[in-house]
């Protein structure tokens, strides 16, 4: 009895010391695993049962002003290699490059690498994507090939509006127009995530659902424009007609609204499809409406007129003799059409845009008033519109100016401006004076839809006071209703506007080239309302004519009577329906048959003659003439043939 209960005791002290042994050798391999093989095996294990992915929330849309997607961005896969794992290269060559439509060469290059990692193929279609997936699952290339998802850029309306919004490159970059100006904005953040996976290899559905929470966009913003992209169409299309009837170097449009300096539509030509913006050259990528730096010729005289009518220098009736040409420091400077046109008025000099007449009007000015009133239009420096590019325009330091410098600049040449500048300039005339700054994003959201930043009118300055911009509105007015810019008319709309034709610049800036030019029109209409104000520029048209009142001019008609039609603006009902028109005045008939004195002078008859005639026929006689109002003559002040002393001035009423 008493050796069995020794021989119990004496196992159980065995099984004891085996267990503590066993017991130690557990802590020790619990020690080694934990402590010293942690990591490792830690990493191994996630390996096992997972894969990082590095996800890209899409990059933010661009809209129009009424939600229409302009840029939007979708997901896709792009491939990779690990040339380490390639088992066969000149296989897996020829197997993929049919797939992806890359040469045999190209796929062998990329193998040649060497390393961990090389792109294959990025941004792949998605029938791409689904042949080489196929592949892998059939060839067993898992463990060499692989797919990183990536945005991809698209322009659903291909060339619409390109060179505003520009494009973005591989690596969701924006490198042109908006894409670049907002590109930190639109960026989506690119982060690396655990993806947890089963044996083969696929995506567990819970860390799928809960990645794509966690990158549902709220790293990258939407960005709303001014433009409007049925404007835009209608500014495209007007341009592509204007191309083929004049075979421009180029032509730019902008459309923008006077009395909130948004721009509308901005368009050039030539232009370019952003989906494939490597199939062109970079020279076509530029925005003109905001690099491009010319002349602007008469354009440029709705701002001198302006000026001068500000600091009275000059008045609507004002009345100058006009020889075809003047001669200021050496310089010849003579009309558009080389001849004479006698004697007439301030109004006749803006509204058959006579060289002559304004080159002694910037004279009267003097060099520091005339570039102090282009500073106040804006010219001089970039407008801040926030698109890459844009340029300064240059201006002439006062002090340097010598008397034909003056001259010139006071009909549009010896100063370079941009189209915005341009633009912005005559859309202050049209805005009682006031210069806004131009702007062209209107809306910045953020992606749960809430507003990030909202850009409104921005005053500038007031350019001109408010009478004297009625008066020069109404200049502008003639300009359209019976001068030079008549072509620019639509039939039951006011419009008032400027044509302008300059000779181009030489690319080393050393005089011009013989019979290349620059035609130009920019206007606004109503004019008893302004809503838009148009500007189009041809750039060195080859067909024919080359006068802006010849080519511009039509274009901006077709555009403004689009637009009316688009943004349902009524006609201007016409303030002399149904009336009688004027009965002329009879004359007294009297006639004075003595011989007429030294000193003195016959008045004659002006009844029914037009306000150019009566100008010369006064002058001619050395009388002194003011006119009141336009049109025909009517009545004057001093019955004809009445005796008067020299120099005496007669008014001349006339009437439509």
């Amino acid at each position: 009895m008493i050796r069995t209960h020794r021989r119990v005791q004496r196992n159980i002290v065995f099984m004891a010391a085996f267990l503590l042994v066993l017991f130690l050798v557990i802590i020790l391999r619990y020690a080694w695993l934990q402590i010293v093989q942690g990591s490792e095996l830690g990493e191994r294990m996630r390996q096992q049962v997972g894969v990082d992915f590095i996800i890209q929330s899409p990059r933010g849309a661009i809209t129009d002003r009424n939600g229409r997607e302009l840029a939007v961005s979708t997901m896709t896969k792009s491939l990779y290699v690990d040339p380490n794992h390639v088992k066969d290269a000149d296989e897996l060559a020829a197997d993929l490059a049919p797939l992806l439509g890359m040469t045999e060469e190209a796929v062998k290059s990329d193998i040649d690498v060497g390393g961990g990692f090389v792109w294959v193929k990025r941004r792949m279609e998605n029938t791409e994507y689904e042949a080489v997936k196929k592949l892998i699952r059939e060839k067993k290339y898992g463990d060499c090939l692989g797919f990183r998802d990536e945005a991809k850029r698209y322009y659903p309306n291909d060339a619409l509006a390109a060179n505003v919004l520009g494009f973005v490159g591989t690596d969701d970059k924006g490198l042109d127009g908006v894409e670049q100006a907002m590109d930190s904005l639109l960026k989506g953040e690119v982060k690396e995530k655990f993806l947890t996976t089963d044996r083969q290899s696929r995506p567990i559905l819970d860390s799928i659902f809960s990645s794509r929470r966690d990158h549902g966009g709220e790293f990258c913003k939407s960005v709303e424009l001014t433009i409007d992209s049925q404007i835009q169409f209608i500014v495209e299309q007007e341009l592509d007609r204007a191309v083929a009837e004049t075979n421009p170097a180029g032509i730019t449009c902008i459309v923008m609204d006077p009395k909130t300096g948004e721009v509308l539509a901005m368009a050039s030509r030539p232009s370019y499809n952003p989906n494939k913006f490597g199939d062109y050259s970079p020279e076509v990528w530029k925005n003109r409406a905001v690099s491009m730096v010319y002349e602007p010729g008469s354009t440029f005289k709705s701002v001198v007129a302006g000026a001068a009518l500000e600091e009275k220098v000059v008045t609507p009736n004002q009345v100058f003799v006009d020889p075809g040409y003047v001669m200021v420091s050496g310089r010849r400077i003579q009309n558009w059409s080389g001849t004479s046109f006698g004697t007439v008025t301030f109004t006749d000099v803006v509204k058959e845009s006579l060289n002559t007449g304004f080159a002694q009007v910037g004279l009267r000015l003097g060099a520091e008033r005339l570039t102090e009133y282009a500073k106040k239009f804006g010219f001089g420096e970039p407008t801040g519109i926030y698109l890459p590019g844009e340029e300064a325009g240059i201006l002439f330091n006062p002090d340097d100016m010598r008397d034909s410098d003056i001259a010139t600049m006071s009909i549009g040449q010896s100063i370079a401006v941009t189209p915005l500048q341009l633009i912005t300039a005559v859309s202050a005339i049209a805005n009682d004076g006031i210069l806004l700054k131009p702007h062209i994003v209107k809306t910045v959201k953020n992606a749960d839809g809430s507003i990030y930043e909202q850009r409104e009118k921005q005053e500038v300055r007031r350019a001109l006071d408010s009478a004297t911009d009625k008066t020069l509105v109404g200049l502008l007015e003639q300009v359209v209703a019976s001068g030079g810019g008549r072509k620019a008319a639509v039939r039951g709309y006011r419009i008032a506007g400027k044509t302008g034709t300059a000779q181009k610049i030489r690319e080393n800036g050393a005089g011009y080239m013989e019979g290349r030019y620059i035609a130009s029109f920019c206007g606004f209409a109503p004019v008893e309302d302004p809503k838009v104000t148009v500007l189009v520029i041809i750039d060195d048209p080859r067909s024919g004519d080359y006068y802006g009142g010849q080519i511009a001019a039509p274009v901006a008609s077709r555009i403004f009577s689009q637009l009316f039609r688009h943004m349902r603006i009524e006609p201007t009902s016409d303030p002399f329906a149904g009336l009688e028109p004027p009965k002329k005045q009879e004359s007294p008939k009297r006639t004075y048959t003595g011989e007429v004195p030294d000193g003195k002078v016959v008045v004659p008859d002006f009844v029914g003659k037009s306000l150019r005639e009566a100008a010369k026929l006064a002058a001619d006689r050395g009388l002194g003439f003011e006119s009141a109002g336009s049109g025909i003559a009517s009545e004057q002040s001093i019955a004809a043939n009445t005796l008067v002393d020299k120099g005496t001035t007669v008014t001349v009423t006339f009437t439509p």
